[in-house]
């Protein structure tokens, strides 16, 4: 009998309207607007290239030619420079195909014609190069190579007060948390299932509850049968949304596949378990329920940031307890700590928060269903 049940509660789920509309189709249309949207402003914005830049004067077998040719070097190189008379320099500026020109003479020199972040960062190299050779000159003043030995061994050293973290993360790009929150979001609009699983074993919402109340299969199968079906109708949506987002618009999410699409599952699962605990309470109508748990979704996940990016980072330091009690927040961390951290223990912590929501949502649902009784079917 429960298999039965199960068989055709799924069959219910994955006929609903609402279930295509907000769990397949609307995650697709969003999805590819985000990836319109979002997808290169990384790429061609904030991920760090070399800055190209003009060296007028470079002289070899100078201490500052060594400077930027070291600069200049490698894969990651600070600098892409281009060695130039004073006039190709400036056609090139104003052409905007260096950030700016560095003049080299008794000292080094900027010219740039604008301010940004490339700017200020040829300004702090400019300056540091001022600095070197004044050491470098004083320490030559004496005659002592010894002691320019040692002056140069020092300036070559790098101070670095912080401590390397190595990250999971496969991309750091920033943007990747609104796919974040459009899967939490998927997941958490599974409160739309979980809503029919409470609101079809009760009597005054539908004749199906009605013939439930009257059926001598006990309500706890009923009940049970239906949210795994629709678990396993949420999870399925949640895998298909999952793969969408990272095969077919090329999403990297990075960190362990396996643990992002357990924890998409799981996610789904959460969504259900609200919907049958708001579907629970109280007697009103399917479609009152339905539109307020859609907007109790919609603000969690206006809170979580899908809307406005950094709205997280603000409650974080107003009110740090509103993202630890959002559950799309915390699904939306999860992946988040699947692909920063190396260590899992984080991704695990979010992991817990989901599962105590659950069982909660799932312990107080059932007891308010079971106090429903009827005078009359």
């Amino acid at each position: 009998m429960f298999l039965h049940n199960f068989k055709y509660e799924l069959k219910m789920v994955l006929r609903q309207r609402e279930f295509i509309m907000w769990l397949m189709l609307f995650p697709i249309a969003l999805g590819t607007l985000f990836k319109v949207a979002f997808g290169s402003i990384y790429s061609n914005n904030d991920m760090f290239k070399s800055i190209p830049v003009a060296v007028v004067n470079a002289q070899e077998g100078t201490v500052l030619n060594e400077i930027f040719r070291s600069l200049g070097e490698g894969e990651d190189a600070a600098l892409a420079i281009t060695y130039a008379d004073e006039e190709w320099a400036k056609e090139l500026l104003f052409d905007g195909k260096v950030s700016g020109i560095i003049v080299v003479d008794n000292d080094v020199s900027l010219q740039v014609a604008g301010k940004g972040i490339k700017q200020s960062i040829l300004e702090e190299i400019v300056s540091r190069c001022n600095m070197y050779q004044e050491v470098i000159g004083q320490a030559m003043i004496t005659g002592d190579e010894t002691e320019l030995r040692k002056v140069i061994a020092e300036l070559g050293k790098e101070v670095n007060a912080c401590r390397d973290v190595s990250p999971a993360a496969d991309n750091p790009d920033v943007y990747v948390q609104y796919f974040y929150n459009l899967i939490a979001m998927v997941a958490i609009c599974g409160s739309l299932t979980g809503l029919h699983v409470a609101t079809s074993s009760q009597a005054n919402q539908s004749e199906l509850g009605a013939r439930k109340n009257c059926s001598p299969t006990p309500k706890f199968k009923h009940l049970s049968a239906a949210f795994l079906g629709s678990c396993v109708a949420q999870g399925v949506s949640m895998i298909l949304c999952v793969t969408f987002l990272k095969f077919v618009l090329q999403i990297n999410f990075g960190g362990n596949l396996f643990l992002l699409y357990a924890a998409a599952v799981l996610s789904g699962c959460l969504g259900v378990a609200l919907g049958f605990f708001g579907g629970s309470i109280g007697r009103l109508k399917y479609e009152i329920k339905s539109a307020i748990l859609l907007s109790c979704s919609m603000v969690m996940c206006f809170l979580s940031g899908l809307m406005v990016g950094n709205i997280k980072g603000f409650l974080a330091e107003r009110m740090p307890w509103v993202n630890r009690i959002n559950p799309v927040a915390i699904i939306s961390d999860s992946f988040y700590c699947l692909n920063m951290y190396s260590d899992y223990r984080r991704f695990f912590t979010k992991v817990l928060g989901m599962v105590i929501y659950i069982t909660a949502f799932i312990v107080f649902g059932a007891l308010f269903s079971r106090r429903k009784k009827y005078a009359s079917l």
